[in-house]
């Protein structure tokens, strides 16, 4: 499919990661997976994380996956949709993974 050719293309343009295959998905990563994208049989299922909502109408659903990640859907069916804002939000994605992914800093416990 030329769809995935250039989605796998697209992000490889954006640094170093990870691409691996888990369960049904493709896995594109840093320090974690900033987007997947699950085959099916006639589209791409596209999963991306930004920290903040995006409406648009190629979003099929926008679901809050922790407290500070957003998971996006987007189905894609042909390579022409591989495109902006697809493309920047994807960006967007890699940029942000390890500070959306980072684990906060806890206070230490005081002693007595």
């Amino acid at each position: 499919m030329d769809a995935w050719e250039r989605l796998r293309e697209t992000a490889s343009e954006f640094g170093e990661q990870r691409i691996y295959a888990s369960h049904h998905s493709i896995m594109f990563s840093r320090k974690a997976c900033y987007f997947f994208v699950r085959p099916k049989k006639k589209v791409l299922e596209v999963c991306f994380f930004l920290g903040r909502k995006v409406k648009a109408p190629i979003i099929r659903k926008a679901v809050e996956s922790s407290k500070t990640k957003v998971a996006h859907l987007v189905h894609v069916t042909h390579r022409d949709q591989v495109e902006p804002p697809l493309t920047e939000w994807l960006q967007e994605a890699y940029d942000k993974s390890t500070l959306l992914s980072g684990k906060r800093k806890t206070k230490p416990l005081k002693k007595k």
